[in-house]
Formats: structure tokens, C-alpha cells, sequence
């Protein structure tokens, strides 16, 4: 029901349906079945408009509301669970963190390309050990001098082993706080950077032509500037990064209970 939405969002309901009916049903049952992410639906999504949806017009942004966006996330997942994560990980986990709390020079650096769905980028939060638990991370990363080197591993991580890749916000633990307890902190890190492996996953349940990877970091080194916010502001950033993402996750859900009654109700 739409009674309470204004005229833009309806629009971008509608957009985004016709879209999904037209772009990306043909394709979702077979992309599904070889369980192959689509680069060539990623960028069509990048080319109108599905990434950079709340950020500012300034890094290529869309500039809409969060409501606009998770309208969009709902109508994909109607049609296709697979894209919909891609766009709700690409927002939600690649994008939120690096715009919320990067620094201005970070932002003009990778932005723009992710959010015109150029590039993508992955938050590296999950660990075989510790699921969306922003203090169970047993990934570190020790100071040396002007760098930072990064050994751990992540798993289940969306978008973070594609050929579109830019990079991965990952979280590590960087000392004590005076607490006892540990002190975390999130790095940027490029695909490419010596030492990061990134490994697509299969033989999923679902959301098979979605990418999700597995994480490895052997005394990956990365510069100082590369610390997201300050140190040891890890630990509120990623679950601030994840209170956005769930909206997005119960936008999923909704869209595909909504696909799922429309299938139900046409087959009857």
C-alpha cells in the first residue's frame, strides 16, 4: 500500500518494478541455477540509480531519502533475492560506512565509482567464530610505524569477490582498552593489495548469484590514512553500519513474501 508515500517514491516503485520485471526475471533463474554473480545487471542497476541512493550528489550519489532506497531494495527482492542483497550490501555495508564515517579524502577516492555502480565493496565483519558480532573479531591488525599490517580471516562477505571489487572495510582488533577489553578498529583495504585473498563461495540456499566471499589476510599492509574514522572506533561503527543494514535485510523480506503471494495467486 502506498496511500502514505509521496509522489517520488511511488515513482521509484514503479521504476524500480518495471526494471526488475523487465531487466532482471529473465535472467534470475538461470543466473541462479550456475550460481553466477552478473556483472552485466550490476551495472544496469549502477545506471539507474540503485547504488549511492542516500549519499550526496557530491560523490555521485542519488541524494534520495533511506526510505526511497529500501522502496527499491523491497521491489527487487519481489523479483530476485540474488540482486536484491547485491544492492542492499552494496548500499547498506559498502557505501553507509565509507560515507558516514570516512574522511573527506576517502570519500572523493572511492565513492563516486561506487556509487555509480562502477565498482563495489565489501564490509568485513563476519568471522567462522563470531557472526554479526561486532566484539567477537579475532582478526588484528598491529601498528608499525606509518602502517598498519592485518592478519585474520572474514567470511560470508557480500560483494567482496567480484571483478568489480574495489575493496573491503574490515574490522581488526588494534590494542586494549584500559578496560581489559579489546580495542577495535576498520581499515580500508583495496582488492589487489599484496597479502588479501578474496574467494567466492558456493553451494549456497539461497541467494545464489549473489557474491559472497571468504576473507584472507596475511600480513596485509596497509598505510595509516587507510583507518576508518579514528582508532578504536570500530566498535560502534560496525553496528551502526548494521542497524541501516537490517532495514534493508526486512525489505528483502518483504519483497520476496510479496513475489512469493503473486506467484502463489497466479498459479491458482
Amino acid at each position: 500500500m502506498d496511500f502514505d508515500l509521496n509522489t517520488e517514491q511511488q515513482m521509484i516503485r514503479k521504476e524500480v518494478r518495471r526494471f526488475a520485471e523487465s531487466e532482471i526475471a529473465p535472467m534470475a533463474l538461470e543466473l541462479d541455477e550456475r550460481e553466477a554473480f552478473s556483472e552485466k545487471l550490476t551495472r544496469k542497476m549502477g545506471e539507474i540509480g540503485l547504488f549511492g541512493m542516500f549519499a550526496s550528489e557530491a560523490y555521485d550519489g542519488q541524494a534520495m531519502d533511506y526510505l526511497s532506497y529500501i522502496i527499491a531494495v523491497e521491489e527487487i527482492a519481489r523479483v530476485d533475492g540474488s540482486q536484491a542483497a547485491t544492492v542492499a550490501a552494496g548500499n547498506s555495508l559498502g557505501i553507509g560506512p565509507l560515507y558516514y564515517f570516512g574522511t573527506e579524502t576517502q570519500k572523493q577516492r572511492y565513492l563516486p565509482p561506487l556509487c555509480r555502480g562502477e565498482k563495489l565493496w565489501g564490509f568485513g565483519l563476519t568471522e567462522p567464530t563470531a557472526g554479526s558480532d561486532a566484539g567477537g573479531s579475532k582478526t588484528t591488525a598491529v601498528r608499525d610505524g606509518d602502517d598498519w599490517f592485518i592478519n585474520g580471516s572474514k567470511i560470508f562477505i557480500t560483494n567482496a569477490a567480484t571483478e568489480m571489487t574495489l575493496g573491503v572495510t574490515v574490522q581488526a582488533i588494534t590494542g586494549t582498552r584500559a578496560n581489559g577489553k579489546p580495542e577495535y578498529s576498520c581499515f580500508i583495504v583495496e582488492s589487489g593489495t599484496k597479502g588479501f585473498k578474496a574467494e567466492p563461495m558456493h553451494q549456497k540456499m539461497m541467494w545464489r548469484a549473489s557474491n559472497t566471499a571468504t576473507l584472507y589476510f596475511d600480513n596485509v599492509r596497509v598505510p595509516k590514512e587507510n583507518i576508518l574514522g579514528s582508532q578504536g572506533d570500530g566498535f560502534h561503527q560496525m553496528p551502526q553500519t548494521l542497524d541501516g543494514g537490517r532495514l534493508s535485510i526486512a525489505a528483502m523480506g518483504r519483497g520476496g513474501a510479496q513475489g512469493a503471494y503473486e506467484l502463489a495467486l497466479k498459479y491458482a
